[in-house]
């Protein structure tokens, strides 16, 4: 069975809790909490995340034969181990994930900004975290509210940064693990289909559209994520 290693985001509660169903159903699978995230010191970027990463693999003895799955800035850091390190990958499986910098609404990054100063905005980019989980489980989804209360606005301002200097467009087609990637049709947000252009140059890569998910379709259709990842397991 190849090591499952779950990667978060700054959305979803911006730590590893976004995993809460996968880390139940697949026995031995990992989460890391991303530096930056509820303690330590961000990273400049997604190399040196992916570093940290192997570096916390590494020292559970996880050197190989790894399956990883992340959505948003998760998703950068596991499709920059796959390009990297392609002899210790086995697959990957990405969601709400661009190869390229994306396009953010006006105001965007001020927002966060202006969130970790005035207690109004503040409560307000709570409310979009709320409103970006709608199809989360509400117990879950106020656990959720309540660790984006403790890793804070900044972190996530930072995270956005970082996802959107990610470009590897140019290396897509070298890609060797095998990918699947998995898209929420039913996103709050309307990103545009990031997902569809790196199916299109990723050779034997496979895209997944699903309903009933946005943002996050771990955390909000657990069963079916779950189970398509069981079935990509079982190519591999």
């Amino acid at each position: 069975m190849p090591q499952l290693v779950f990667l978060h985001g700054p959305g979803a509660g911006a730590c590893a809790d976004a995993f809460h169903y996968q880390v139940r159903h697949f026995p031995n699978s990992v989460a890391p909490t991303l530096p930056g995230h509820l303690e330590g010191s961000r990273c400049a970027d997604v190399t040196r995340y992916l570093e940290w990463v192997r570096g916390w693999l590494w020292a559970q003895d996880l050197k190989g034969d790894l399956v990883l799955i992340g959505y948003t800035l998760g998703a950068s850091i596991a499709l920059q181990y796959g390009l990297d390190y392609p002899d210790e990958v086995k697959g990957l499986v990405l969601m709400t994930v661009a190869a390229r910098p994306k396009t953010r609404a006006a105001g965007a990054y001020e927002m966060r900004l202006r969130a970790a100063e005035d207690p109004k905005v503040y409560e307000e980019w709570l409310a979009y975290q709320r409103h970006s989980m709608k199809f989360v489980e509400p117990g879950l989804r106020e656990q959720l509210i309540e660790r984006h209360r403790q890793v804070g606005p900044l972190s996530q301002y930072h995270d956005l940064k970082t996802i959107d200097a990610f470009d590897v467009r140019d290396r897509l087609a070298t890609l060797k693990p095998r990918l699947l990637l998995l898209r929420g049709v039913d996103d709050p947000g309307h990103p545009p289909e990031y997902e569809k252009e790196m199916h299109e140059a990723v050779p034997g890569s496979r895209y997944v559209k699903l309903s009933g998910a946005g943002h996050f379709p771990p955390t909000e259709i657990p069963d079916k994520v779950n189970a398509l990842i069981e079935e990509f397991v079982a190519t591999l």
